[in-house]
């Protein structure tokens, strides 16, 4: 109830203000030269491009949009509409208006009819509706990792082996013979031992032997071999 009571009272008070200030741009436009219907026209449009601008910057912001140009329309229309209001308080001799308010009243047609079209051509944003889905993100999956090339054994034919050159096997080694590796005997060495293996002989009834020979002798491996040798 007292909702409604409220929404009466605003709506009162808006008509009022409306009238007064329709008023004031009507006798100021009169008074400027403009007679007759155009005088009735003049706080028309003035206050539709006030509107109209009001309305065009509430739904820019809402959108969040920007709204510098309906922000510049609406306050060249509340400057027309408060400047007729503050004119015609008796500051401004109505009988007698200076040119260049002349010029101002005369040239708000084009002014009006300018700012009305770009305020009503402005393209405002397409509404969301809750049954348009938006597009799809496409998704950028990151390229999968290269999979390790498969090992490839590849069998090799066996090198041939290098050609080694041909050694000639050795030469045996010649032993010398018991002649040519004896030492030398002297003569009479040789009559004494000569005489000590026969009575070895004699005596054992066996050939002596070098290792005998040298004992009984005295002599060296070498010597005892070679007299040895030269007695068989």
């Amino acid at each position: 109830m007292f909702r409604t009571i409220r929404l009466d009272a605003v709506l009162v008070q808006a008509v009022i203000a409306g009238a007064l200030s329709f008023a004031h741009l009507h006798d100021l436009a009169a008074a400027a030269g403009q007679d007759g219907w155009k005088a009735w026209a003049y706080p028309i449009s003035v206050d539709l491009l006030l509107v109209a601008a009001w309305n065009r910057m509430r739904v820019l912001r809402a959108d969040n949009q920007p709204a510098r140009a309906a922000w510049t329309w609406f306050v060249i229309a509340l400057t027309a509409s408060l400047g007729a209001n503050i004119a015609t308080a008796g500051l401004l001799d109505l009988n007698d208006v200076p040119a260049w308010l002349r010029i101002t009243v005369a040239g708000w047609p084009a002014l009006a009819f300018f700012g009305g079209t770009l305020l009503a051509h402005t393209p405002a944003p397409a509404p969301v509706s809750a049954d348009t889905e938006p597009d799809p993100v496409p998704v950028v999956l990151p390229d999968p990792a290269p999979e390790p090339a498969p090992e490839i054994s590849v069998e090799r034919e066996p090198e041939p082996a290098p050609e080694l050159p041909s050694i000639a096997p050795p030469e045996p080694v010649t032993e010398p013979s018991p002649a040519t590796s004896a030492v030398a005997v002297p003569p009479a060495l040789l009559d004494h031992a000569r005489k000590v293996a026969d009575t070895h002989r004699a005596t054992t009834g066996a050939r002596i032997d070098a290792a005998t020979l040298r004992a009984r002798l005295g002599i060296p491996a070498p010597l005892a071999d070679a007299i040895t040798a030269q007695l068989a």
